[in-house]
């Protein structure tokens, strides 16, 4: 687990290749800071890589209430960017 500031966490990223990893915090800095503007009381996100399917993306957000989604595709960074959307959108 990596954790990213006291409310981002980062679940089965470990083995990410550095550039990789450096890509996808920034991506994921950049919507936690859009969500924890629009949700009530946010509290925080955990993103979890699929150990299996490298491509398969859940983000769980704890605020006013919890938030859940996921995405697939076969970019690392479109699935990540899908499901996080997702969370924007609800």
């Amino acid at each position: 687990m990596i954790e990213l500031g006291g409310n981002i966490k980062l679940a089965n990223f470990e083995n990410l290749e550095p550039a990789l990893l450096i890509v996808v915090k920034k991506i994921v800095g950049n919507y936690t800071k859009k969500i924890s503007e629009t949700l009530k009381d946010f509290k925080s996100i955990e993103i979890t890589l699929d150990k299996e399917d490298l491509n398969k993306i859940t983000v769980v957000v704890e605020a006013d209430k919890k938030y859940q989604s996921e995405a697939k595709d076969k970019n690392l960074f479109f699935a990540l960017n899908a499901a996080l959307e997702q969370i924007l959108k609800q």
